[in-house]
């Protein structure tokens, strides 16, 4: 019998087939005392376990490329870290085997993360991702993960850590499904970049018996568990009418009666820009360029080296828009040589704009990059500041770049509601707004982007978040400039629509999305997504929001 569980839809899509599990978590290693004559070799089987996994996620993304990458780097980072290596020989020089002081190093590490404000709590599934990796290379058994299948599948798992998600084979992996996790988490990220239609935070996802039939709405968010034959050829029906709507759009994005809104991609490095090309991006909204300072946490790169990795990408796009987002460092993103260790709580700490006030030769040589790489090309460079309070801050950047003799416009992020609130006001020292509707919200509505449990309040049909987007809107109209979207919330067809009535004037997602959204905003006038926008703004929770807009946008 058909029953339906309804979860949130992270990536666009339908998928029917049998569950797979993910493969089970390593075991408790047994608590056994070694001779004091042993601690040498067991420290040495534990550098080395630690070595070859944080390789091996190097090596994941080395092959996966783009914003999976700086994922799989920040794992690798993880396992290596000199405070954790240094309790592990502790733990072994007092008698425990490698295997155990590992997972008990990592476990009291687990509950400084655990207690250390929501925002690092996010990071405790990577952590024990890498703990599961480094304690089955020392025991011998196989690694969790992915498991094998020679028949297509749809995984279901408490969570996917990034390294599995990185990946995954879509000629395989129909679909996945979660228990945990959230639509900004990583794995969601990731798994829009690759095209998998996913379902994230559904209640009971891991309950679900090896081998039965699901059908998944990556759209929706419903997952149908022993679909009927009506059933599957309704979905299968509504997917291949998307596809067909997909082949269609082609073009410059636009409204039905032509009104523009450029459509952008969000890149995490050169690697995302094929994608990106071959999806119609006019253009780059979000260029995180956090890749470059990854792959060494003691110092930045060299100017040479920002100017060679930015110029790869600005000349993919030539007379197209690329917005370059400087560095993002803090929170989730720590470096050894610019962030505080030991800050209570980092995500409302010191991270963005403030690292790099406080850092000012990072964000000088960074923009003599910027200026540097553009040199010669007709792209129209934009760069912006991540996590701009108010309009000190807006100066602050905007002087910084000036003194750089950076010939570019400067923009600010809005991701703390202040900057929402006063958006006019820093549009006095910018020129242009770009809102990350991710920490927009997390900060929003105090709810951590990694955290399943408060999934409802990150999810962007909030009519407080988009209320705040309406303010931002407003502000830059009334200034004369522009005000786009770069978050997640634009890779959600019917919510750009919104957004667009709202007055965004541009909108930037992951490459796989832009043809979902190109393909929306054709079938709808302008003054069809401001009657949307409306209306979902005077609904009360986010689901009303969206049925509200959909109301409007099908005539009902």
């Amino acid at each position: 019998m058909e029953t339906t569980l309804r979860g949130v839809g992270v990536s666009h899509g339908v998928a029917i087939g049998e569950v797979r599990h993910m493969g089970t978590a390593v075991l408790e290693p047994p608590a056994k005392q070694i001779p004091a004559q042993e601690a040498g070799r067991e420290q040495g089987r534990a550098r080395q376990a630690v070595d070859a996994v944080a390789a091996d996620l190097m090596a994941r993304g080395n092959l996966a490329g783009g914003e999976a990458q700086a994922v799989l780097e920040a794992q690798a980072m993880m396992a290596q870290d000199p405070e954790l290596m240094a309790d592990v020989d502790r733990r072994i020089a007092v008698g425990s085997t490698a295997e155990r002081a590992v997972y008990d190093a990592f476990a009291a590490y687990r509950e400084l993360l655990a207690g250390a404000g929501e925002y690092l709590a996010g990071r405790v599934a990577d952590l024990d991702d890498v703990r599961n990796r480094i304690v089955a290379r020392l025991l011998g058994v196989p690694m969790p993960g992915v498991p094998d299948s020679d028949h297509p599948y749809v995984l279901v798992a408490r969570d996917l850590a990034p390294a599995d998600t990185a990946l995954l084979d879509p000629s395989l992996v129909l679909g996945f499904v979660t228990e945990e996790g959230g639509p900004t988490s990583h794995s969601a990220i990731l798994a829009r970049a690759l095209g998998v239609p996913a379902v994230v935070a559904l209640p009971g996802a891991v309950e679900l018996g090896e081998g039965t039939v699901v059908a998944v709405d990556g759209s929706t968010g419903e997952v149908f568990v022993h679909p009927s034959e009506e059933r599957k050829t309704e979905l299968t029906a509504a997917a291949a009418e998307r596809r067909a709507a997909l082949a269609a759009s082609t073009g410059p994005g636009a409204t039905a009666d032509g009104h523009k809104v450029p459509l952008l991609a969000n890149v995490g490095g050169p690697a995302d820009v094929p994608a990106a090309v071959a999806a119609g991006a006019e253009g780059v909204g979000l260029f995180r360029t956090e890749f470059l300072f990854l792959d060494d946490s003691e110092r930045a790169p060299s100017e040479e080296k920002q100017v060679a990795a930015y110029r790869q990408v600005l000349e993919a796009f030539p007379e197209g828009r690329v917005v370059v987002r400087v560095l993002d460092a803090g929170a989730d993103k720590p470096l050894a040589f610019l962030t505080p260790a030991d800050e209570p709580n980092p995500a409302l700490g010191v991270r963005g704009l403030r690292t790099l006030l406080d850092h000012p030769d990072v964000l000088r040589t960074q923009l003599t990059a910027l200026a540097k790489a553009a040199e010669g090309l007709p792209v129209h460079l934009e760069v912006m500041a991540p996590m701009v309070a108010d309009r000190a801050d807006a100066r602050a950047f905007a002087d910084a770049c000036r003194a750089a003799g950076l010939r570019a416009k400067f923009g600010a992020m809005v991701e703390i509601p202040s900057a929402a609130l006063r958006a006019r006001s820093i549009l006095q020292e910018v020129e242009f707004l770009s809102l990350g509707t991710n920490d927009l919200a997390q900060y929003t509505f105090a709810a951590d982007r990694q955290v399943g449990a408060v999934s409802r309040l990150q999810n962007p049909w909030q009519p407080a978040l988009l209320d705040l987007v309406a303010l931002s809107a407003e502000a830059a109209r009334a200034e004369g400039k522009s005000c786009g979207v770069c978050g997640e919330a634009a890779s959600d067809p019917l919510l750009a629509c919104v957004l667009t009535g709202l007055g965004v004037t541009s909108l930037s997602m992951g490459a796989a999305s832009l043809p979902y959204v190109r393909a929306a905003l054709a079938k709808f006038t302008l003054a069809q997504c401001e009657r949307a926008a409306a209306a979902a703004r005077v609904a009360d929770s986010a689901e009303e929001a969206r049925s509200a807009a959909q109301a409007v946008l099908s005539g009902e």
